[in-house]
């Protein structure tokens, strides 16, 4: 069942590169695969079906997610200081957790830590003030791809 959710995850980050970005189907797509981050881990844990194909496929889910993102999002947006700083620092995290996560189990893995879940919640966060403050940009990419407002 974790890794059914998981699956979903991948298919919604996949799907996202065919879709224009802030468009009611970009956010729909975006939003399930943010909650179905927040929910397989605790739905493996509580059906006693944690694994390492789970925690794998979690890893390929995230980097899907968050690689179909830049492609999507850093072609169209003119980014502002803070939120270059935003992507640093969930880059940096996760190449913490990569790094932890060999140092200590000798092996490349990502280690699912408090910090980790943080980037998520990051990564998940960022489009949420882009959409919120940057309306008058949003208006004017609507217009030049021609969505309708």
């Amino acid at each position: 069942m974790a890794n059914s959710i998981t699956i979903i995850r991948i298919i919604c980050g996949i799907a996202l590169l065919f879709c224009a970005p802030f468009s009611v189907p970009f956010y729909s797509l975006y939003i399930t695969a943010g909650f179905t981050d927040m929910i397989d881990g605790t739905v493996a844990r509580r059906m006693g079906t944690v694994s390492e194909l789970g925690s794998n496929l979690d890893t390929t889910a995230d980097f899907v997610l968050v690689i179909t993102c830049l492609i999507k999002l850093i072609p169209v947006l003119h980014f502002e200081t803070w939120t270059y700083l935003w992507i640093a620092l969930i880059a940096i995290i996760k190449v913490i957790n990569i790094v932890s996560g060999f140092a200590r189990y000798k092996k490349m893995i990502a280690v699912h830590s408090v910090l980790n879940k943080g980037t998520g919640a990051l990564l998940f966060a960022l489009p949420q003030p882009l959409c919120c403050f940057c309306l008058f940009y949003l208006n004017k990419f609507r217009k030049s791809v021609k969505l309708r407002p």
